[in-house]
């Protein structure tokens, strides 16, 4: 009992997170049968209903359930091991020395597991979409085939999209940690495509938002052909968006809340589609001074 209160009272006071959230990841390796799901859970009009096991017909396994309860506990003593060193376990020198940033690199499978692949087919779509390691396994191949034909559901009035999406930071005890590019001012990458435009999203968790996410998106545009391109994309270019379309009350990104980021194409176009991504990386441009590129205006004004 003595030990279950330390861990609630620790795992609080460093993440701030509620109980639910700290006996989540305990509570989940009893059930055997259960499953979670990253990111939406749509269910397409008329279907039936996911049926959920019941707690009868559920097996407990406390052995699974100690064995997680180890491995959280380690990691809380590296974040916290991390967190006296300085930002990102780095010292504070190095952090604000630091000019350049690799955060994703493509070289094993493990790499492309941090990721995860999704197209029109959850809305009833046939777009197809595919990823796998390069030649010589020196990147991440994006490749598949989109298809705009609309599924005849009665609901659906657009179809025809395929992503890529970098799968959220998770610290000890199921909390939700971000990434801090506060400390940069532009996206750098390598990539080759064939000629199609791409729109890169970068998602945030402000402290205040209407929303649960805000959806930043920028295009990007591939030249094509045979030879990689490194590509140089400020964070101030960056637009707020929402279901497809440029907010209002634009603003710039929270670079300190950086939840994940994803690349997608829809680009109205039947056809194949390939996409090769060697790196992904952050990169503090000293002669990059603007600020925002848009128009942003004043919403209490004083009188």
């Amino acid at each position: 009992m003595a030990l279950t209160v330390t861990l609630l009272n620790s795992a609080y006071l460093y993440g701030r997170c509620s109980r639910h959230n700290v006996l989540h990841p305990l509570i989940g390796p009893l059930l055997s049968n259960s499953t979670s799901k990253l990111y939406s859970s749509y269910r397409r009009p008329g279907a039936q209903p996911e049926k959920k096991p019941s707690l009868q017909n559920t097996d407990f396994s406390f052995k699974k359930g100690i064995d997680v309860l180890k491995t959280q506990l380690s990691m809380l003593k590296k974040e916290t091991e991390d967190h006296i060193v300085g930002p990102g376990g780095h010292s504070l020198s190095r952090y604000l020395l630091e000019q350049t940033r690799v955060v994703w690199e493509f070289r094993c499978q493990e790499d492309l597991n941090k990721w995860v692949i999704s197209s029109d087919v959850e809305i009833g779509g046939k777009s197809e979409v595919y990823l796998k390691l390069g030649r010589n396994n020196q990147a991440a191949l994006l490749y598949g085939n989109l298809n705009t034909e609309v599924p005849r559901d009665g609901e659906t009035k657009y179809s025809g999209y395929c992503s890529m999406r970098a799968k959220p930071l998770v610290g000890s005890f199921a909390r939700k940690k971000y990434y801090d590019w506060s400390n940069f001012n532009s996206l750098y990458l390598r990539v080759r495509g064939d000629g199609r435009p791409w729109m890169v999203n970068i998602y945030t968790d402000p402290y205040f938002s209407h929303q649960k996410d805000d959806l930043y998106n920028y295009f990007m545009f591939t030249r094509g052909g045979p030879y990689w391109e490194e590509i140089k994309i400020p964070f101030s270019k960056f637009f707020l968006s929402s279901r497809g379309r440029v907010q209002d009350d634009q603003h710039p990104i929270w670079l300190d809340k950086i939840s994940t980021l994803g690349f997608t194409i829809g680009d109205k176009i039947d056809g194949p589609f390939q996409l090769e991504i060697d790196f992904i990386g952050l990169l503090n441009d000293r002669a990059h001074t603007e600020e925002f590129a848009y128009e942003t205006y004043e919403k209490n004004p004083k009188v």
